[in-house]
């Protein structure tokens, strides 16, 4: 039975992974600040579902010192999924400071604990938002990505560096991964797909930036959640690039990773998605792009496929659909 350690474990996509992992028959430690971010209710629920036997949820700060480092010593993980950190690219502009103690100093705690105890794989979340002002689509693995748009960007590719630090110095196995707008049940209610179908379901308007011409790889949490599980056994190895499309560190046991689609689809198709779902009408308030948001992201995934198999992705339709059965019935609507 393989341990593996979940840090973000009463998050959106962490739920989601921990739920996968017990099916898988792994032990799961959970870890989880449960922060005011957002609605801490929702979080409590999603740690209800994962409550049994094989999971045992751990409550504290990922930047806490020491507290990684004693799990780490307590639990020798085989596999580690490093999802906690402050997200939201609007709410970086207003607070950064939770955004350098989070995504920074704790990935700084688990580097520190992986050095010490080390485990087969760590797989480290990162996010679209790297690629920053790039232009050319799809966004590929080996493009360079040195112009972020939003703090919140600037931290998760400080976290990628300092992860090839570590695994260049210690020849710890780590794959960073970064995910595009991931959607689905137990959803964030800082995300537009939340916002909005609340917001409908209400009869009141929604904002929608850049006109709706936003264009965004979107992908359901399930897909997602399945990728991250597959990669897991496919841990990186100095020196055996998968291929001519592999990031992998000429110097590390070290790749990153694209999650996503692979078809960008415009957020007022989306919106149209959710009006289908609903069976209701939006109302629109249409307004300029946002400071720190990119116009469009669209994930290349051929080494995804190469390293893990091909996907099998929802469509968005459906995806959507599966969530607003779920929020109907959360929220009793």
């Amino acid at each position: 039975m393989p341990k593996t350690l979940v840090t973000g474990a009463a998050g959106f996509i962490g739920f989601h992974l921990c739920k996968r992992l017990l099916a898988e028959g792994h032990e799961v430690v959970g870890l989880d600040a449960v922060t005011d971010y957002y609605d801490t209710a929702l979080k409590r629920a999603r740690l209800a579902l994962l409550e049994g036997e094989g999971f045992s949820f751990v409550e504290g700060r990922v930047e806490t010192g020491g507290l990684l480092l004693g799990l780490f010593e307590n639990h020798r993980f085989d596999y580690v999924y490093h999802l906690a950190a402050q997200a939201g690219v609007r709410h970086s502009i207003e607070k950064p400071r939770e955004y350098l103690d989070s995504n920074i100093t704790g990935t700084f705690e688990l580097l520190e604990a992986a050095r010490a105890y080390p485990p087969k794989h760590m797989l480290i979340a990162s996010t679209s938002s790297a690629y920053g002002s790039n232009t050319e689509m799809p966004y590929l693995e080996t493009m360079k990505t040195d112009h972020q748009m939003s703090f919140y960007a600037a931290t998760k590719k400080a976290t990628e560096s300092m992860a090839h630090s570590y695994a260049h110095l210690y020849d710890l196995p780590t794959t960073m991964f970064r995910f595009f707008t991931v959607y689905g049940p137990w959803g964030r209610p800082d995300m537009a797909l939340f916002k909005f179908t609340k917001a409908i379901l209400e009869g009141a308007p929604i904002d929608v930036y850049n006109h709706g011409r936003m264009m965004r790889d979107f992908t359901f949490v399930d897909d997602l959640v399945a990728a991250l599980h597959r990669l897991a056994p496919v841990a990186p190895q100095r020196g055996a690039p998968a291929g001519p499309e592999d990031s992998l560190s000429p110097v590390a046991p070290w790749r990153v990773v694209n999650i996503g689609n692979g078809s960008p689809v415009k957020l007022g198709e989306f919106i149209e998605a959710i009006e289908a779902a609903t069976g209701l009408p939006a109302k629109r308030n249409l307004l300029p792009m946002q400071p720190g948001d990119v116009p469009a992201t669209w994930a290349g995934t051929t080494l995804l496929a190469r390293l893990a198999g091909e996907s099998q992705y929802t469509p968005v339709g459906e995806g959507v659909r599966r969530f607003v059965e779920w929020y109907r019935e959360y929220y009793a609507v």
